[in-house]
């Protein structure tokens, strides 16, 4: 069950394995950073592949360096060593291929919830029509159409996340990522973001990564859930989640396969502590 499918034998070019099927692929990601104490290792030989279409958690202790491995995928840190390819291109710098949503919302509280969606679309200097049409489509995919013209301070947490979601999809990016978008919000938003994105996400397929560490949304949500372990950040395994689509929260955790697997999860993230 370990990475074998998203490790998969490829061509070789370059010394760089390559794969003409996979929307994101990450090859032997090391990083370590430099400071006053000495030299910190945070991920080790982290790789995996992504096929288009396929949603994609990433759990793990805190520590273990998953929000780092997020942003290296969005060129917003560059590794010590290795690579990682979105749409077979290689991942840089922040580029329209990959867009990111955060835990805390990241709006521009000067501007509404329009502006904030449209923001990245005037930053790639999109015609103002094309603009406004793809605004006015993603704010009511999110829900919050009768919002436009308000701020995010007269917004709820849940409704912002929303907002920022709205703004990654609006770019219509190859790669969605997600560094736990629910992790500041109450239970009872939380549960309720969880099913309206699902919702979404059916409406306009993306390909996800998703950081949590929540066992229970990592297994509603994905095709596969890679688990991290820490000192340095590593793969454990991949474990596959089978469980058919549409998913309904409810049904997935009342099935045994859910509970199954949850007891699986909680034994290799017990493993990868003891470890530690």
């Amino acid at each position: 069950m370990a990475q074998s499918r998203h490790t998969e034998s490829s061509p070789i070019k370059g010394g760089i394995v390559l794969s003409g099927h996979q929307m994101l692929q990450v090859q032997d990601v090391c990083k370590t950073f430099d400071g006053g104490r000495g030299a910190l290792e945070v991920l080790r030989d982290i790789r995996f592949n992504v096929a288009a279409g396929e949603f994609i958690s990433i759990i793990g202790p805190s520590g273990c360096g998953k929000t780092t491995l997020l942003r290296i995928l969005h060129g917003l840190e560059p590794t010590t060593s290795g690579v990682v390819f979105v749409s077979g291109k290689r991942v840089e710098a922040p580029s329209p291929s990959s867009a990111m949503v955060f835990q805390q919302f990241n709006l521009f509280p000067w501007l509404t919830v329009a502006r904030n969606v449209a923001f990245g679309l005037e930053v790639a200097k999109l015609a103002a029509t094309q603009r406004k049409e793809r605004t006015d489509r993603f704010v009511r995919l999110v829900g919050l159409q009768g919002f436009s013209e308000h701020y995010p301070h007269e917004l709820s947490g849940g409704m912002q996340q929303r907002v920022g979601l709205a703004r990654a999809l609006a770019l219509d990016p190859d790669v969605l990522l997600l560094d736990e978008p629910f992790g500041a919000l109450d239970a009872i938003t939380r549960e309720q973001l969880q099913r309206e994105i699902a919702v979404i996400l059916a409406q306009s397929p993306k390909t996800v990564v998703f950081i949590t560490h929540n066992m229970e949304e990592a297994i509603f949500f994905s095709d596969s859930i890679l688990v991290m372990g820490t000192r340095p950040g590593r793969i454990l395994e991949e474990v596959r989640v089978a469980l058919p689509r549409p998913r309904e929260a409810d049904a997935v955790r009342a099935s045994r396969e859910f509970a199954t697997m949850r007891e699986h999860l909680w034994s290799l993230l017990s493993q990868g502590d003891k470890a530690a």
